[in-house]
């Protein structure tokens, strides 16, 4: 169900622990997100939630590139207290602060939101702090000014570092400044992440090596690559670029990533992600593990467990109305439960992206549902030849029947044909009479 948002902060969080149909033993671990929603420009293949800056013309009160920071400030910091009653005494293990182009806020408007964050939130000692740079907005200096402000990790939207793929795909930055924010990166963080991207117009395969051997001389501790997608309601979901690499070059391509970046030493460990030991991303495991987040800021999403219920939310999505909103204890602009029919394929569409997928155990905690939710939808994944052999974590409790579809505590793993054939996996997991369902 979909509503509005009713009553105060109290209220609603007295209203999610009420009795409900689910059985949470414990709640999973938390993380915060928090969305800036202004870039330079919007690239033409962004379905995200972004915003060209207005720029200069934006008037005096404006912080740089013309962006309102101080009151986008002031409604980041109303939102996160009138959230604080659904999430009371829980520790924070990980920030991500995504976009847009988080960057583009000045370093001092960064350290302020995360003294904002600090003061309301209890973060883990050690907590893993995220911020997104484009390196069109790169000066130097300016990551290590993000670094003293507090964040822990940069992740770096390269995704080329061709200066023809480039203005393909309609990035601001070239590749020369490309390799400066990376360099700049490695210098000043402990751990840093490049994104790259794939199936680009007019790439080759030798092209594509060129960009992975660049971004791998780096040394990065961790690497996304993702494929070029038209998404629905972009600019190439309805002028296609031509000369997209067809379905059999761009299979070629996803396996000279794997195995380039393998020799390199990163271990696939997410559909897009590979990383060294000691450098996965925290906060995106939480995400695909079925953690809990709190989003706050424009068109934020968040995912929130109760005892008895699983809660989605989604922030205004416009930057303007999401100021005004928030600053009036009304950031949210809906929600609902998830229904307890569509928690298995919640959890699925989530874990199976995993290289070492889940446990039984971790999905009956996570959603609070019995090991038979999955059964008919594990057998028929299977059947198909989409998820690896049952095998026992731990042995089975004495005397436990092995009648055809019963679960003893294992791990389900997609296979290699379940890995390249992911959606199709996940749609298994789908009820087998899904009606009318919302849109996350």
């Amino acid at each position: 169900m979909t509503a509005s948002v009713v009553g105060g902060p109290a209220d609603a969080a007295a209203r999610f622990l009420r009795p409900g149909t689910l059985n949470l033993a414990e709640l999973p671990p938390l993380s915060l997100y928090v969305h800036l929603p202004w870039c330079l420009k919007k690239c033409p293949y962004c379905d995200f939630n972004s915003h060209a800056s207005p720029g200069q013309d934006a008037g005096p009160a404006a912080g740089p590139h013309g962006l309102p920071e101080q009151r986008y400030l002031d409604a980041l910091r109303a939102d996160l207290e009138a959230a604080l009653p659904l999430v009371w005494g829980r520790r924070v293990i990980s920030v991500f602060i995504g976009g847009g182009t988080p960057s583009l806020f000045s370093p001092d408007s960064i350290e302020r939101l995360l003294a904002d964050v600090r003061a309301r939130l209890p973060l883990e000692p050690g907590c893993e702090i995220t911020l997104e740079a484009n390196p069109g907005t790169f000066e130097a200096q300016r990551f290590r000014a993000f670094r003293q402000a507090g964040v822990t990790r940069l992740s770096v939207g390269v995704q080329s570092f061709d200066d023809q793929a480039l203005q393909r795909i309609g990035r601001v930055h070239d590749a020369a400044q490309a390799r400066a924010a990376v360099a700049e990166a490695r210098e000043a963080f402990d751990t840093f992440n490049i994104d790259l991207m794939y199936a680009l117009p007019g790439q080759t395969l030798p092209a594509l090596r060129a960009d992975l051997d660049t971004a791998l001389a780096f040394e990065p501790p961790h690497l996304s690559v993702y494929h070029l997608t038209m998404e629905p309601g972009t600019v190439f979901a309805t002028r296609p670029p031509a000369g997209l690499p067809d379905d059999d070059t761009s299979a070629r391509m996803l396996d000279l990533i794997v195995d380039t970046s393998a020799a390199a030493g990163l271990q696939r460990y997410e559909v897009s992600a590979f990383a060294r030991p000691g450098h996965r991303c925290r906060h995106n495991l939480n995400y695909w593990q079925f953690g809990d987040y709190l989003g706050i800021g424009a068109g934020a999403h968040g995912k929130l467990s109760f005892p008895h219920r699983v809660l989605r939310q989604v922030r205004w999505r416009e930057p303007a109305t999401y100021m005004d909103k928030a600053l009036a204890g009304q950031a949210v602009s809906n929600e609902h439960e998830v229904a307890r029919k569509d928690l298995p394929f919640e959890y699925a569409l989530n874990a199976l992206r995993l290289r070492e997928g889940f446990t039984i155990e971790d999905f009956c905690a996570g959603t609070g549902l019995a090991p038979s939710a999955l059964a008919v939808a594990i057998d028929r994944a299977r059947q198909r030849g989409l998820l690896e052999p049952a095998v026992e974590d731990t042995p089975g409790p004495p005397g436990l029947p092995e009648a055809p579809g019963a679960l003893r505590p294992q791990r389900v793993v997609a296979s290699e044909r379940g890995f390249d054939f992911l959606s199709d996996l996940q749609a298994l997991f789908l009820p087998d009479d899904p009606g009318p369902r919302k849109g996350r």
